[in-house]
């Protein structure tokens, strides 16, 4: 995991000084206490989220996956692994109006399951979500992924933004669902 972590932190650094933010932050000691847990710290919040990511991840397969299925290919999302938050420095961007502090880091690996003519494909995933407390509570900033193994013959392919793939959406959702207070 840590080659994993250095890799994706090389490559994406240079993209992260180019990438202004639009939401504006506050401490999450100065968010207003809600009847619902989307304001607590990362930690718990995220072990919460992972703990019901696959469910929303395969709601999200079905919703937007039709092509596959009509091909005879099923995809479930099977388990989303333990997190882990420590962060990788982010460089200080004078416009911004999020500190780089107040962003909070969380990797992450999924198990995803193909069944595709009778055969059964495993593979895992790996993420960088990068979460911000706003007056509403937590809201993705972004989420990057890599796909793939650490072999040298099958390399994980190159880390892409994937805020709008399907872990991307299951966590918005979930995060709505959140700060709804629906998630229990």
């Amino acid at each position: 995991m840590n080659k994993f972590i250095l890799f994706l932190a090389t490559s994406l650094l240079s993209w992260l000084t180019i990438t202004p933010k639009v939401a504006r932050t506050q401490p999450i000691a100065e968010l207003q206490f809600r009847d619902n847990f989307c304001f607590l710290e990362v930690p718990e919040l995220t072990n919460k989220l992972l703990r019901d990511l696959p469910n929303y991840a395969n709601r999200v397969v079905q919703r937007t996956q039709t092509r596959h299925r009509n091909a005879g290919i099923k995809t479930y999302i099977i388990d989303a692994g333990k997190p882990e938050f420590e962060p990788l420095p982010l460089p200080k961007i004078e416009y911004s109006s999020n500190s780089s502090d107040s962003v909070n880091q969380i990797f992450f690996t999924i198990l995803e399951r193909q069944y595709f003519n009778n055969r059964k494909l495993e593979r895992e995933s790996y993420y960088w979500l990068f979460l911000i407390p706003t007056t509403q509570g937590w809201k993705m900033m972004m989420l990057f992924s890599r796909f793939g193994d650490n072999l040298p013959n099958n390399p994980p392919t190159p880390p892409q933004e994937s805020s709008n793939g399907i872990i991307g959406q299951a966590i918005n959702l979930w995060l709505n669902d959140c700060r709804a207070g629906t998630i229990r």
